[in-house]
C-alpha cells in the first residue's frame, strides 16, 4: 500500500508538472524511495499535531483554479512549535533537499502561491494553539493566530464594541495570508492596508527559528514579512490595531458615464476632510436593467426615474460609498450624506441607498456568494470555475489613459466579471514593508476579477480572458504606465526584479537573511531551492 500511494503521488507529480510548467522544480522529479525516504524522516518528528498524505489533491487546489501541483504530505500542526520543527528539519537537511513549505490558509490564492510541488503544505487552519483575545484599552488590539478568518474576527471583536480599522471585501480568508500580501479595501484611503495596522507578528522563519517581531523589536523582520508573499516567514500570530465599530452603515451607490467626472469625485472624497468611511468603485459594461438588479437590495430615491435609466450597451462607473453610523447618530449623519452627496457630478436619477448592519455590510460579499449557490452557482472550490483575476496599481496621472484604452477598446463589449477600480493614498502605506506601489501620492487599484467557463472557446472561455490580460499588460508595458501588480505573478527572477525595481536589492538581502535555503513560498516562483540569489 506504501508503494502503490507513492507510485499514484510520483505518477500525479508528473502531471501536475506538465499542467504548470512554472513549477519551482520543473526537472526534479523525486523517485519512489526518495518520497518514501523523506516523508518517514519527517514523520519521525515529535509533534503535537500530525502529517498526512491524505487529500493532498486538496492542497495542490486554490481558488485560482489554474495551477495545480500536488504536495509530498500536509501538515496540520497543532502548536507553533510543530511548525518550527518541520521547518527547521528540512533547513537542517540542506540545499540539496527537494523539499520546500508552503503556507496554507483558506486556499484564495489565484496562481498555485499557496502549493509546494513535492513539498509540505501546512495547513494553517488547524493552527488552533491560542484563541482570540482582544484588548479593549486605551490602544485597543486583537492578538489572533495567522490561521484564523477575518470573519471569526469580525464576530469575536464585535462582542466587544470594536473591529479592525482596515478589511478586505471577502472575509473568508486567514490573517496570515493577507498580511503576507497588503489586504485592502474601501477603508485603506483613511488607514491604509491592513499591513499598516498590525503592531506585532509572530513569526517562523525559513531556518525554523520563532520569532517576535514589532517596530521595535526585530524591526526588519517585521517590516519584511509584511507584504513579504511569505518569502521571509510564516506568520502564526499577529496584534491587529481596533478601532469602536459601529452599529450600522448607510450604504450608497451612483453611476457615472462620464471616467474623468468619476474618477475626479472620488479623488475628492479620499482627501477631504469629512468624507465616507468606505469608498470604493466598479465598471459597468453593457449590463441590461442594472438598476432593476439593484432594488433587491437598494432603494432608488427617485423610483420614477430610476425606472427610465437605460444601461443596455454603455460602458458606466458606479461609485460605492458607505458612511458609518449608531442609531442616535441618525440624524447628523444624514446631514453629513447630503453634504458630501450635493458635491459630487453623478446621474441624479441613478442614486440608490440603503442601511444594513456593519456585519451585514463587511460580509456583503459571501452574502452575494450565498445567493448564488441558492441558485447552482459558486465562487469557490465547489466548482472548477478558473478564476483569471487580474489586479493592477495604476499611478493617478495616467489612469484617464488606461481607462480609455482598456474600457474604451481592449473590454468595449463585456467583463467576465467585476470591474473594481478606486483610488488609493500612498501616505497610508509604509514604505518599510515588503510591498511594492506605483511612485505617486495617489494611486488606482484596477481589479479585474473574471470567471471563465469550463471547456469553454469562446468569450467567455479562460483563453480569451487570458489574451485580453496579455494586450492590457502590453498597453501597460509599451505605454510606460509605471503599473504595479497587486496579488503579483510573474514567472521569471527578472519579472520580479522589475516588480521590485529598486526595492529589489533589499529583498533579497532579507531573503538571505531569513530564508537562506529559499524553503518558503516555492509557489511565488520567486527563488529557485538550492539557486544563488541575485
Amino acid at each position: 500500500m506504501v508503494f502503490l500511494r507513492f507510485f499514484g503521488f510520483l505518477f500525479l507529480s508528473c502531471i501536475g508538472a506538465r499542467e504548470n510548467p512554472y513549477s519551482n522544480f520543473p526537472s526534479i522529479i523525486p523517485t519512489t524511495s526518495d518520497l518514501e525516504s523523506i516523508c518517514s524522516s519527517l514523520k519521525t518528528l515529535n509533534l503535537d499535531g500530525h502529517f498526512s498524505s491524505d487529500n493532498v489533491h486538496h492542497a495542490a487546489r486554490d481558488f485560482g483554479n489554474r495551477y495545480h501541483s500536488l504536495p509530498c504530505v500536509i501538515l496540520r500542526p497543532e502548536s507553533v512549535s510543530d511548525i518550527a520543527i518541520t521547518i527547521k528539519h528540512i533547513f537542517n537537511m540542506g540545499p540539496s533537499s527537494i523539499l520546500t513549505v508552503a503556507a496554507r490558509g483558506h486556499g484564495h490564492s489565484l496562481q498555485g502561491q499557496s502549493q509546494a510541488h513535492g513539498g509540505v503544505v501546512i495547513n494553517m487552519q488547524s493552527l488552533q494553539e491560542r484563541e482570540m483575545w482582544v484588548h479593549a484599552g486605551e490602544l485597543p488590539f486583537l492578538d489572533v493566530s495567522g490561521g484564523e478568518l477575518f470573519i471569526n474576527i469580525l464576530h469575536e471583536t464585535l462582542k466587544h464594541g470594536l473591529a479592525p480599522k482596515s478589511w478586505t471585501d471577502y472575509l473568508h480568508i486567514t490573517v496570515g495570508g493577507t498580511l503576507s500580501n497588503a489586504g485592502i479595501s474601501g477603508q485603506a484611503f483613511r488607514h491604509g492596508p491592513q499591513i499598516s495596522n498590525v503592531y506585532q507578528l509572530e513569526v517562523v522563519t525559513g531556518k525554523g527559528e520563532v520569532m517576535n517581531c514589532s517596530e521595535k523589536q526585530n524591526a526588519d523582520l517585521f517590516y519584511s514579512v509584511l507584504g513579504g508573499l511569505g518569502q521571509f516567514g510564516i506568520i502564526t500570530r499577529a496584534r491587529i490595531a481596533l478601532e469602536p465599530s459601529p452599529k450600522l452603515v448607510k450604504w450608497i451607490r451612483v453611476l457615472y458615464s462620464n471616467f474623468l467626472i468619476f474618477s475626479k469625485d472620488q479623488e475628492y472624497l479620499i482627501s477631504a476632510e469629512t468624507t465616507f468611511d468606505y469608498i470604493e468603485g466598479f465598471v459597468i459594461i453593457n449590463k441590461t436593467g442594472l438598476l432593476n438588479n439593484w432594488r433587491s437590495s437598494f432603494n432608488p430615491q427617485d423610483s420614477v426615474q430610476a425606472s427610465r435609466f437605460n444601461s443596455d450597451g454603455k460602458t458606466l462607473y458606479c461609485l460605492e460609498i458607505a458612511k458609518n453610523f449608531n442609531p442616535d447618530e441618525n440624524d447628523i449623519r444624514n446631514q453629513e450624506v447630503e453634504s458630501l452627496l450635493s458635491q459630487l457630478s453623478y446621474i441624479p436619477s441613478t442614486l440608490f441607498l440603503t442601511e444594513v448592519s456593519y456585519l451585514d455590510f463587511l460580509d456583503r460579499v459571501h452574502v452575494s456568494e450565498i445567493k448564488l449557490r441558492s441558485k447552482g452557482l459558486t465562487l469557490g472550490f465547489e466548482s472548477f470555475t478558473p478564476h483569471p483575476w487580474l489586479n493592477l496599481q495604476i499611478p493617478r496621472t495616467r489612469i484617464h489613459e488606461f481607462a480609455e484604452h482598456v474600457f474604451g477598446n481592449i473590454l468595449k463589449d463585456s467583463s467576465n466579471g467585476p470591474i473594481l477600480i478606486y483610488p488609493l493614498n500612498k501616505s497610508k502605506w509604509d514604505n518599510r514593508t515588503s510591498a511594492v506601489t506605483p511612485e505617486e501620492d495617489i494611486f488606482y487599484l484596477v481589479a479585474f476579477l473574471s470567471s471563465a467557463m469550463p471547456a469553454s472557446t469562446g468569450t467567455d472561455g479562460l483563453e480569451h480572458i487570458l489574451n485580453q490580460q496579455k494586450r492590457i499588460l502590453d498597453f501597460c508595458e509599451t505605454t510606460h504606465l509605471g503599473v504595479k501588480q497587486y496579488l503579483p505573478h510573474y514567472t521569471n527572477q527578472e519579472e520580479w526584479r522589475t516588480h521590485f525595481g529598486p526595492h529589489w536589492e533589499i529583498f533579497v538581502r532579507r531573503k538571505s537573511a531569513y530564508d537562506p535555503l529559499a524553503i518558503l513560498a516555492p509557489g511565488q516562483k520567486i527563488f529557485q531551492k538550492a539557486m544563488p540569489f541575485s
